[in-house]
């Protein structure tokens, strides 16, 4: 029997390539548990290192030749292994592209940019984002569930937030508005530009105020009050909204597989394909 020409294709894999992808991209076997442990310790190390390296005695020899030889062998390593990702990925750019790629290319990155801007190699430490890999790492499936549940109420409640979003930076505007005209004309120099009274609404609503910047009218105090207390009911708003989608889902159980063509992940337990693309899963 022929396969129907709508059938989707998947392109043959090298069993050794396989075999490395079990390795690197799932958490579900023993050899790949041991390599994202690994990983993870190699992650936590090297941003370590780039701490530690920011200390008055790391400017000495020898401990600035040891820091910088230490910083380039697990830029060297992680480079490798990302390199290594994207030869065993069935679609390369896909993998690029994606969250994880994304910030396993940004790991590395920074200790090249150091080389044409001084100080650029302290970036490293945004490693510690490929530390999220730990969900997946302890097969915390039931954390990707909950992960997969906020993306979607995020997703769901997207027009109610940018509805929100929207009545705020209105409040903002007639606050900064306000507050310019009123305080400007007092003679106060905190308030004499739209942005900077820009700025000062958007630390008092979403805070109590920085005290760097200081109404001294009537009016601006009663609006700065008036903002905070704004700024406190305001606050409720998203976290009722995603609530209530959060609890309006339905859960259920999934495993840490990761797709190998779009690197997608929260598929349930007997899923034989991809939700998103529709490929097959490794088994």
């Amino acid at each position: 029997m022929t396969a129907s020409k709508h059938e989707p294709r998947t392109p043959e894999v090298s069993p050794w390539r396989d075999r490395l992808y079990e390795i690197i991209f799932e958490a579900d076997t023993k050899a790949g548990k041991a390599f994202d442990v690994g990983l993870i310790i190699a992650i936590f190390l090297s941003v370590a290192i780039v701490i530690l390296s920011t200390l008055k005695f790391a400017n000495d020899e020898p401990y600035k030749t040891m820091f910088l030889s230490l910083e380039w062998l697990f830029t060297i390593v992680f480079s490798a292994e990302y390199i290594l990702r994207l030869l065993i990925v069935r679609r390369p750019l896909r993998y690029a592209t994606s969250f994880f790629g994304i910030i396993d290319l940004l790991s590395i990155l920074p200790a090249f940019i150091g080389i044409i801007v001084p100080g650029g190699e302290r970036l490293l430490v945004v490693r510690t984002l490929r530390l999220l890999r730990i969900f997946r790492v302890f097969k915390l499936a039931r954390y990707l569930s909950e992960a997969n549940a906020l993306k979607e109420a995020f997703y769901i409640s997207r027009h109610k937030i940018a509805v929100f979003l929207t009545t705020v930076l209105i409040v903002v505007l007639i606050a900064s508005a306000l507050m310019h005209v009123v305080e400007s004309e007092a003679g106060n120099t905190d308030f004499e530009s739209m942005p900077g009274a820009m700025y000062w609404a958007v630390i008092t609503l979403t805070t109590v105020g920085y005290g760097d910047m200081i109404p001294i009218t009537v009016i601006g105090k009663a609006t700065t009050v008036l903002l905070v207390l704004v700024g406190y009911s305001l606050i409720i708003i998203p976290t009722g909204i995603l609530s209530a989608e959060i609890s309006g889902l339905g859960k259920s159980p999934v495993t840490t597989r990761a797709c190998s063509s779009c690197m997608a992940q929260g598929h349930d337990r007997n899923a034989k394909f991809c939700k998103k693309c529709g490929e097959k899963l490794n088994e």
